[in-house]
C-alpha cells in the first residue's frame, strides 16, 4: 500500500539586505543620512542608524507570514529601537511610528511603576502600536496590550545579537540568541510592511533574512491587511529645502525632530513645487495661547449664517485659533483651520462669497465638525483634481465634493500664517491623475 504524503514546498530565504545599499527599502520619515550602509568591523556589511531623528525605514514589499532572522548591535547603553511587523506604510496621526506589532529593540534596566509591578525590560518585548491588535501570551502585570519576555537573553552594548521573528496567520513569536522569549496571537493587521525604527541611540543591522511561509487558507479581509503603499513622498527634512518663506519674514518655521513648529509670527510657507492634480496629508496641532475669545457665526449647511427665530445670527463663544491650507497658491482656495463651531476644512473664500452659486457655497461647508480638542494632533487628507475638492479629518469626510470654479489649474501648496501658534509632521504629497 502506497502512502500519500502531503507535499510541502521549502521557500528559499530572502536577504533583505543586499549588503550594498538600501534597495528593498524606503526612508519613511527619517533624514538620508540616518540610514546608511557600511563595513562592519569584522568586515560584514551593515545597515548603520545614527538614532536621530525618529521614525522608520521599511520594505517596499508587504509580507504575510514569514520567519524574519537579523543581527543587531547597540553601540551604547542605553540603547533604543526596534522592528515593526505588520506595518501600515505610514506612520499613525502625531507620531512617527506605524501601527504595527513591535518587537523591541532595546538595552535598559527593568522599570517598575511604583507599586514594584514589572513594566518593561530591555530583553525582548512584544507588544502592539497605535490601532494595531494583540492578544499577549502572558498577562502584562499592568494590564498592557504587551508581552514581556520569559527569561534574559539579550547581549550588551558593543555584542551582536540575533532574533528570529515567526510570523504566522496572526500569530507572532521572538527568539533571542536562539530562545524563545515571547510572543501574541491574535493579531490584527497580519499582513503589512517591516520597519527598522531608529529612536534615538546609534545601532546597527545585518544579516537580514526572511523567508515566506504559507499564506492563509482563507483570503485576508481588508482589515486584515496593512494601509498600503499610496506613493506618497514626505515634505518634511533638515532644512526645508521643500518649501520657503519671504527672506525678510524667515525664522519662524522651525523643523525640529520631525515636527515642523510655527510660532505664529513672519509670513506664510509655500512648497517649491506647483501641483495640479494631488493629495497632501497633514497632521497639525494648536500650541500655546489662542488669540482671545470671540464669538464666532453658526453655519447653516447652505453656508449662510445660521439665523434664530430672532433674525440674529446664531453665535458662540471661542478661543481664536486661526491658520489654514493654501491651494495652487491661492488664498481664495484655503482649507481653513480654526475653531469656529463649523470645524476645520471649510473653504472661506467660496463659502462666503455672495457672487458664488448656492450649490458651490454649500459644497465648501463642512458637513460635519472632526476637530479633535486642542492640543491633540489632526490629520488632514486634502484631495484636489481640477477644480473638485475633497477634505479628510481625522478619519472623517467633512467636504466630500466641493467645487471651486475658477481655481487655479496648477500652483504650490502654502501653509498660512494667521497669528496662531501651531504645528505640523507626517506631511505627505503626492500627484493624482
Amino acid at each position: 500500500m502506497l502512502l500519500t504524503l502531503p507535499l510541502v514546498i521549502a521557500l528559499a530565504p530572502i536577504d533583505l539586505f543586499n549588503g550594498k545599499d538600501l534597495t528593498g527599502w524606503v526612508n519613511v520619515n527619517c533624514e538620508p543620512s540616518t540610514w546608511t550602509v557600511a563595513e562592519g568591523d569584522d568586515g560584514v556589511p551593515v545597515i548603520q542608524c545614527s538614532g536621530i531623528p525618529t521614525g522608520v525605514l521599511r520594505t517596499a514589499a508587504m509580507y504575510e507570514n514569514f520567519k524574519l532572522e537579523l543581527d543587531w548591535m547597540h553601540e551604547n547603553e542605553p540603547g533604543n529601537a526596534g522592528l515593526f511587523v505588520w506595518s501600515d506604510a505610514l506612520p499613525a496621526k502625531g507620531v512617527p511610528f506605524t501601527r504595527s506589532i513591535e518587537v523591541q529593540i532595546m538595552l535598559t534596566p527593568d522599570v517598575k511603576d511604583k507599586e514594584g509591578r514589572l513594566l518593561y525590560t530591555g530583553q525582548g518585548d512584544v507588544f502592539a502600536i497605535h490601532g494595531a491588535t494583540m492578544t499577549p501570551d502572558r498577562p502584562h502585570p499592568a494590564g498592557w496590550v504587551r508581552c514581556l519576555p520569559s527569561s534574559r537573553q539579550t547581549k550588551g552594548k558593543g555584542q551582536w545579537n540575533h532574533y528570529e521573528v515567526t510570523a504566522d496567520n496572526g500569530r507572532l513569536t521572538l527568539a533571542v540568541n536562539g530562545v524563545e522569549v515571547g510572543g501574541g496571537s491574535g493579531i490584527n493587521p497580519r499582513k503589512g510592511y517591516i520597519c527598522l525604527e531608529s529612536e534615538g541611540t546609534p545601532i546597527r543591522f545585518r544579516n537580514i533574512r526572511l523567508t515566506e511561509l504559507a499564506p492563509s487558507p482563507t483570503p485576508l479581509s481588508a482589515d486584515q491587511i496593512a494601509q498600503a503603499d499610496e506613493g506618497f513622498t514626505p515634505m518634511l527634512t533638515t532644512g526645508l529645502p521643500q518649501w520657503h518663506e519671504a527672506p525678510n519674514l524667515a525664522g519662524h518655521w522651525n523643523l525640529r525632530e520631525g515636527v515642523l513648529a510655527y510660532d505664529g509670527k513672519g509670513g506664510d510657507l509655500w512648497s517649491n513645487a506647483s501641483m495640479a492634480n494631488f493629495e497632501l496629508i497633514a497632521d497639525w496641532r494648536w500650541i500655546g495661547p489662542g488669540q482671545g475669545k470671540n464669538q464666532r457665526p453658526m453655519f447653516a449647511p447652505d453656508g449662510t449664517d445660521l439665523k434664530g427665530a430672532d433674525g440674529a445670527t446664531v453665535t458662540k463663544e471661542i478661543e481664536e485659533r486661526d491658520s489654514g491650507v493654501f491651494l495652487r497658491g491661492n488664498s481664495k482656495s484655503q482649507v481653513n483651520m480654526w475653531n469656529w463651531p463649523v470645524g476645520s476644512g471649510e473653504v472661506w473664500g467660496y463659502r462666503s462669497d455672495a457672487a458664488m452659486p448656492p450649490a458651490v457655497r454649500a459644497s465648501c461647508t463642512p458637513v460635519i465638525a472632526a476637530d479633535a480638542p486642542d492640543g491633540s494632533w489632526n490629520r488632514f487628507r486634502i484631495a484636489m483634481r481640477g477644480d473638485h475638492l475633497r477634505v479628510d479629518l481625522n478619519g472623517k469626510c467633512v467636504l466630500p465634493d466641493a467645487t471651486l470654479p475658477g481655481v487655479p489649474a496648477t500652483g504650490p501648496v502654502g501653509l498660512q500664517h494667521h497669528g496662531s501658534a501651531l504645528e505640523f509632521m507626517n506631511i505627505y504629497m503626492r500627484p493624482l491623475p
